[in-house]
């Protein structure tokens, strides 16, 4: 079996005990960002799967992108990324 040469870890252990590894993130032509997947990226990104720099390029994120969802996250929880609820959490 060949493995591709990948920069930083294969596999990372998150918070709650799950194990997260490249295979579970979204794939890299994703266009249709549902909320599950804002949150499989930010989990990969805060667990040190990949980096910032390689989110920003895999997805064709902007950096302002990226900060709203860590953003979001960080002060409502998984829920605040949904596109029906950003209304209500920016104005708190």
């Amino acid at each position: 079996m060949y493995l591709k040469k990948v920069k930083g870890p294969r596999a990372v252990t998150l918070p709650d005990g799950s194990v997260m590894t490249r295979a579970d993130l979204p794939p890299a032509d994703t266009r249709r960002w549902v909320a599950s997947r804002k949150a499989q990226v930010i989990k990969a990104l805060a667990a040190g799967l990949i980096s910032r720099e390689e989110a920003i390029e895999r997805y064709a994120l902007s950096e302002e992108e990226l900060d709203l969802w860590f953003e979001a996250v960080a002060r409502h929880g998984v829920k605040a990324l949904k596109v029906t609820q950003i209304q209500k959490f920016r104005q708190v």
